[in-house]
């Protein structure tokens, strides 16, 4: 009897932890930034759950579910950052060499996400360190074809887009379910401080370079401007008295014209006149004569003096003979 009690017994226990397991794996909640994904029997399902809230599955151990972050992770490159915000650097893991045989140091930032739960959590055992290798070979690769100028300089940008593209085919042909999104290069520096201050004084003249032709462009824009108005003005000027001059010669031939009309009337007449109008003008203060040369008694005629006479008050005349 006693038996047949601790067998009920046990098997009452056995039931109510297995509805405890089914009450607490058989529901499971997504938070707005994650990602799950259920797994039936070792087997991921095709399609991650993204939705947030509450969600129910078959009890463990027939599923489990894995959550998985939605945000974008950032990898670092050449160092670290502790704790208390202290940045550690590993010069071995950066130190490379270009492609002209120069040693530099090379750190990036690359950020990435989980574009594909089942591929990151079946398709290799550690994707973040596959991720981590095929960046330091990307670097190395883009550093070992540029010359160390371009990477110290001016070049730094192209070698950001070689990176990312480089790292990009890897790890798509990885298949690890990562999707690259950027690549930032934090810094590219020489081991040797005074090589590294003539590299800095080197970049120094080349900006101060390229402040001095972007002023010179904006001066001679500035001249240019200047001349073409001081051009147009000149034209406009030009246009103005071309006008003029052609307004006066036409009205000068049809004043010609006019004299010539009159001139074939009488000709005799209009040469005098002509030849007068032409003496005022020519010597305005002097005294016109018209001259006798018959051997007459009277030599010459002082117009501008009979001009100037005023003539002789009228005789009044009475009836009966006057005064």
């Amino acid at each position: 009897m006693s038996t047949r009690r601790a067998t009920v017994a046990a098997g009452l226990i056995i039931t109510g932890v297995l509805l405890l397991v089914i009450a607490f794996t058989t529901w499971y909640t997504v938070d707005e930034s994650e990602q799950a994904v259920v797994i039936t029997f070792g087997k991921a399902a095709d399609t991650p759950v993204t939705e947030s809230g509450l969600h129910f599955k078959l009890p463990w151990p027939i599923q489990h579910v894995e959550k998985l972050s939605k945000e974008t992770f950032s990898l670092q490159f050449g160092y670290k950052q502790d704790s208390d915000g202290t940045l550690v650097a590993y010069d071995k893991e950066t130190k490379m060499i270009t492609g002209d045989e120069y040693i530099v140091l090379a750190d990036l930032v690359v950020q990435w996400k989980i574009i594909n739960p089942e591929k990151y959590l079946f398709n290799s055992q550690n994707p973040k360190e596959i991720l981590h290798d095929a960046t330091s070979a990307s670097i190395r690769s883009v550093i070992g074809s540029s010359t160390i100028d371009s990477a110290l300089t001016d070049g730094k940008a192209e070698i950001e887009a070689k990176t990312r593209e480089l790292l990009t085919t890897l790890v798509t042909n990885y298949d690890i379910g990562i999707a690259i999104q950027g690549v930032k290069l934090q810094d590219v520096e020489l081991p040797n401080s005074d090589v590294r201050a003539a590299f800095t004084a080197v970049t120094d003249a080349r900006e101060t370079r390229s402040t001095k032709i972007n002023q010179a462009e904006r001066y001679k824009n500035q001249r240019m401007n200047e001349a073409e108005g001081e051009r147009d003005a000149i034209k406009s000027r030009a246009i103005g008295q071309k006008t003029a001059r052609i307004e006066q010669a036409l009205g000068d031939v049809a004043l010609f014209n006019d004299l010539h009309a009159e001139y074939e009337k009488n000709i005799s007449i209009t040469r005098q006149r002509l030849i007068i109008e032409t003496l005022e003008q020519v010597l305005p203060k002097a005294k016109i004569y018209i001259m006798n040369d018959e051997g007459e008694t009277l030599k010459y005629l002082p117009l501008q003096q009979l001009d100037n006479q005023t003539p002789p008050p009228a005789e009044q005349k009475t009836e009966g003979g006057g005064n």
